[in-house]
């Protein structure tokens, strides 16, 4: 089946370049060159991953993202200016999935559209939660990998896929450091490149929404230059 792609990018010389390569690449492309324009095919089309970019007329990036996630779950590739981390970071706080800064070779795109779709595809099959117990509870935060569902003291908390994957990672080994490499593999169903903190990013999320122990300890530790741990409360 043809993967489809929708590219909402403003540059035309740029949309058409990428289009034009993930078509060869053997994606079904479909182009916006506005924010408006983008939402709308966005909303009313079956997709399976979005290249979104940031700084576009009628409506920006951020505020297209913000509706989209409302109603649809479909992953969503940020294209940002290299420099601006800000954007990156409000981003992935309204469900983007994985970013890469312009300008960025299409091959990366592409590279990176794959990672997305393959994980989609191991989260629709069950084969992370492989060899793993389908419930994992760690104090007040439960995970399911069935339903996909965590709660914290019974109250259901909204974590995007990517976010979901890496708490599942850490309450899986928790106590244990995990590095940024093999969180990356597990939550991003990619290798970590140079210079990548969207691991970092979604990490803050992910705290910021299981906020901290009873105790105001944090849950997730930060092991600078290694990785993270999810803290066993003792």
């Amino acid at each position: 089946m043809t993967t489809r792609i929708l590219l909402i990018e403003d540059d035309q010389e740029l949309n058409e370049l990428l289009s034009e390569f993930l078509s060869l690449e053997n994606f079904h492309v479909d182009q916006a060159f506005d924010g408006e324009q983008g939402l709308n095919m966005a909303l009313n089309g079956q997709y399976d991953v979005l290249v979104l970019d940031i700084m576009m007329p009628k409506m920006n990036g951020l505020d297209l993202l913000k509706q989209f996630r409302i109603s649809h779950k479909t992953p969503v590739l940020m294209l940002t200016a290299r420099s601006d981390e800000v954007d990156r970071i409000v981003g992935f706080e309204m469900g983007a999935d994985d970013y890469l800064p312009k300008p960025c070779n299409p091959r990366e795109i592409s590279a990176r559209i794959r990672a997305i779709l393959r994980r989609v595809e191991m989260d629709k099959s069950g084969l992370e939660a492989s060899g793993k117990r389908q419930i994992i509870i760690r104090e007040d935060v439960e995970l399911n990998h069935n339903t996909r569902i965590v709660s914290k003291q019974g109250e259901t908390i909204d974590l995007t896929s990517t976010e979901f994957n890496l708490l599942a990672s850490l309450l899986a080994k928790a106590g244990q450091v995990l590095s940024k490499e093999e969180l990356t593999e597990n939550a991003l169903g990619r290798k970590l490149a140079l210079y990548d903190r969207s691991v970092d990013m979604h990490m803050s999320n992910l705290r910021r929404k299981l906020g901290p122990f009873v105790s105001n300890e944090p849950r997730i530790k930060t092991i600078r230059g290694v990785g993270y741990q999810y803290v066993i409360n003792a």
